[in-house]
Order: C-alpha cells, then structure tokens, then sequence
C-alpha cells in the first residue's frame, strides 16, 4: 500500500474506530506483510501515540485506555458525506 506516511495515517484512523484490530486484518486492510505492520506500529509509537499490543495467534493492537487523538483525516466516504452537507446547506 501506497507509501509509509499514508499507511501511518490509515493505520492511526483505524486504531481510532475500533477497540482492537487483529494483526492480519490490519495487514490486509493496509496491503502488506504483518511485519510491515509491527514496524508502522513501532514508527507510529516512536511518534508518541500510545498503542497497546495484544501478543500470540490473535494478537494485534489498540489505542491505550484514555487515549484520546484528534481527528487525524477523513475517509473518502466521510469526505464526500461533508462535501453533499455543505452543499445542502
């Protein structure tokens, strides 16, 4: 999938939406190897996001209890829904 500062941004929003997210989901979703995922989540925490991960057959990651991120991006469904509003509006 596309180049590591776009991966980082969809693995963020990702993280944000869901409680935990499996490792191999995150790597289909994102388009590559799991290894690719553990270093965009090691990238990522050296940026100083709080991610929890959840090690063995079913692991995977999540934001830490109370951590709270700012809205990171808009999706292309999110975007188009806000486009059609202010439209309406």
């Amino acid at each position: 999938m596309w180049d590591t500062t776009s991966r980082t941004f969809v693995l963020l929003g990702m993280l944000q939406r869901s409680r935990f997210v499996a490792s191999d989901r995150l790597a289909v979703d994102l388009g590559v190897t799991t290894r690719t995922v553990r270093r965009d989540v090691a990238r990522v925490r050296d940026l100083g996001y709080p991610i929890d991960a959840r090690l063995g057959v079913d692991g995977g990651y999540s934001l830490e209890p109370g951590a709270v991120l700012p809205p990171i991006f808009l999706s292309t469904d999110e975007a188009l829904a806000c486009v059609l509003a202010l439209r309406r509006w």
